[in-house]
């Protein structure tokens, strides 16, 4: 395997105005998006038929997708950026922005991953939800997602993206919170929700800041007027392009909402976790390189905190037994990854992108796995409750552990490909912000090959608790047996696609680097690196680990007995399955302090502003009751008033005389 390095500066090559299939770009939002609308519209009178119309709507939308990355495959590389204005979107004074498409090897590859991902979510989902009442509101939502995220990647502005960008948020908290009467689940979608308008903050001030600077938003000319400001400026906008990109891809230190994101049904799981939401901030970080290669401070922060996100996934996952958390543990590792190769310069962007794709099929493939067993097991998925399941559901078995050895990087599945060169890019890594520092190589590429390890081990021990070792099928509240089964065509079909995915789409997209030459005019071209290490090396050591944490978690967890009961563990255990204490950070530095606040401006607004009113009102009640005490009606009681107060009049004009 061979790690390059980009040469060719981004937005190099030439834009050309969409035609062909290419002018219809707009059908890809417009589609989802009037279904969706058309669905909430109609309400209960498309209940019978909603979810078919919702189906075919994302499948017309992979076909037009499919018929413009047919013409961009066949036209020259210099032809394979379109745009497209649709029409002007806000006139302020000299400063316009236009809605407008930015049809490009980057932006469609997110179009097939989200369209045909989310497609075969959608049939899945057909039997998943079948006997929800509410189920042609959950297609309308699933819709509205797919067109929010195709809005996200296809805008030729940050401030189309930010649109898509607010839409996915919406979308997630209405599909997270979709069973809203469970207290839990409501509480869920709101943490999520306000997680990620931290995140949005960084994304609106990022924007002011390109307005303060170019006078414009458009992708192109950030790109070529980036480099012609000062260094700071380029860094404050990349460090809040980081922050917004945190928010939304769940990242350290904003990652803690996407382990409570599990409370929506699965397939939404699936969505958010393979091809929508949490892929948003990578295709932030690299649509945005030119402004991280101005910035190699700001380029030097996605890495870390990559790096850093990578090991937190891996460690927290390997401690949980809910089966659907400890996948939303190994997108965010497995987002860490691509978060490093994007940070590492034009160096990773491609491998970020590479296994972003690869990822959306195996890990789309594991969620909708881990549905399936929860279809057949009562819902439940407490892990400690399951073993030998793949007797009772093959297909399920057979399809998920092509996603857990494409996950684990065995070779020739999908993973080995793209995630493997992440690793061989962080080896690469040669700077530290603006820094030569040899050191920086070895630091990310240890990161990367330590995660890959602990990766197979938690992973491993989901594969093994969940379909080896001795059965555990009882539930927990009563302890009664339940009767596992496999699921039906509708749910296992989607599966066996993606597992066909999991194994041949990495090592095809390889042959000739197929894919990284594909997004070559988005991105740039491609030269040959030096890792401090020799490639075989790094490749034999990666899966050296990786049969290591396997191996461990086959003897614990698959040769083993599993106790029902969660043991007690070491600290690093303890504080793992309380996701190292994120939330606990986040309510004393955030929450507590704001509570804290409300409670001093309650009372102040109780004692000062409400007490200084009462104590007003109160001191004119009195004034009126003394002043009503002299008004008792006598003639000769007001003369006398009179009287006395011509005399005091007197007196004080005497008084000022003398």
């Amino acid at each position: 395997m061979t790690t390059f390095v980009f040469a060719q500066a981004v937005g190099a090559t030439d834009v050309v105005a969409a035609s062909g299939p290419a002018s219809y770009a707009w059908l890809l939002i417009l589609i989802p998006l009037a279904s969706s609308g058309l669905l909430l519209l109609l309400g209960r009178a498309s209940n019978r038929w909603g979810h078919l119309l919702a189906t075919a709507a994302s499948w017309a939308t992979f076909i037009v997708g499919a018929l413009i990355a047919a013409q961009m495959w066949s036209a020259p590389e210099s032809a394979r950026r379109f745009t497209q204005t649709l029409f002007t979107w806000i006139p302020a004074g000299d400063f316009t922005v236009n809605f407008g498409l930015l049809v490009d090897p980057l932006s469609i590859t997110f179009v097939i991953l989200v369209t045909f991902v989310g497609s075969l979510i959608h049939v899945y989902a057909i039997a998943y939800m079948a006997h929800d009442p509410a189920r042609r509101r959950f297609f309308a939502y699933l819709n509205f997602f797919i067109a929010a995220m195709l809005t996200l990647v296809l805008a030729d502005s940050y401030a189309g993206l930010f649109a898509g960008w607010e839409g996915v948020g919406l979308a997630s908290y209405l599909l997270i919170g979709f069973w809203n009467h469970v207290p839990a689940n409501a509480v869920a979608a709101k943490k999520a929700f306000i997680m990620n308008r931290v995140g949005d903050m960084g994304m609106l001030i990022a924007m002011m800041a390109m307005v303060a600077s170019f006078h414009s938003v458009t992708f192109a000319d950030v790109s070529s007027k980036v480099a012609s400001v000062p260094t700071a400026s380029a860094t404050v906008i990349g460090f809040f392009l980081l922050v917004a990109a945190c928010g939304k891809s769940a990242q350290f230190p904003l990652q803690a909402w996407l382990g409570d994101a599990m409370a929506g049904p699965t397939p939404v799981s699936a969505l958010i976790h393979a091809a929508t939401m949490v892929t948003a901030g990578v295709y932030l970080i690299v649509r945005s390189g030119a402004v991280f290669v101005a910035a190699p401070v700001a380029a030097t922060g996605v890495a870390v905190i990559g790096a850093i996100t990578l090991l937190f996934g891996a460690i927290v996952g390997s401690a949980k037994d809910d089966m659907k958390k400890v996948l939303a543990a190994s997108t965010m590792s497995q987002i860490g990854y691509m978060m490093l190769g994007a940070g590492l310069g034009p160096i990773g962007w491609a491998f970020a992108i590479f296994h972003l794709f690869t990822h959306g099929f195996f890990k789309a493939l594991m969620f909708l796995g881990a549905g399936s067993v929860m279809h057949g097991m009562g819902d439940q998925v407490n892990m400690r409750r399951f073993g030998a399941l793949r007797g009772a559901m093959k297909v399920t078995w057979l399809t998920f552990m092509m996603g857990w050895l494409a996950i684990l990087g065995v070779p020739p599945l999908s993973g080995y490909w793209s995630k493997d060169k992440i690793i061989e890019a962080a080896f690469s890594a040669h700077s530290f912000g603006s820094a030569e520092a040899a050191w920086v190589g070895w630091v990310y590429g240890l990161v990367a090959l330590v995660g890959a390890g602990v990766t197979a081990f938690y992973m491993s021990r989901l594969f093994f608790m969940t379909f080896h070792g001795k059965a555990r099928w009882t539930t927990e509240a009563e302890g009664a047996a339940v009767h596992p089964h496999e699921s039906g065509p509708l749910m296992t079909v989607p599966m066996i696609v993606l597992a066909v995915g999991a194994v041949l789409l990495g090592g095809a997209l390889s042959v000739g680097d197929t894919f990284i030459n594909w997004l070559a005019p988005a991105i740039g071209h491609v030269e040959h690196g030096h890792p401090v290490l020799n490639e075989y090396v790094i490749q034999g050591a990666t899966l050296a680990l990786v049969v290591v944490g396997a191996l461990v978690a086959w003897m614990k967890y698959g040769r083993d007995e599993v106790p029902t009961s969660v043991p007690a563990g070491n600290a690093l255990t303890e504080a793992a399955r309380r996701d190292l204490y994120q939330d606990t950070v986040n309510e004393t530095l955030f929450m507590m302090p704001a509570k804290g606040l409300v409670t001093v401006a309650r009372v102040g607004d109780a004692s000062a502003i409400d007490g200084a009113l009462r104590g007003l009102g109160g001191g004119s009640q009195m004034l009126g009751r003394v002043v009503g005490v002299t008004q008792n009606g006598l003639v000769r009681t007001y003369a006398a008033y009179i009287l006395g107060g011509v005399i005091i009049a007197l007196a004080i004009v005497l008084g000022f005389r003398l």
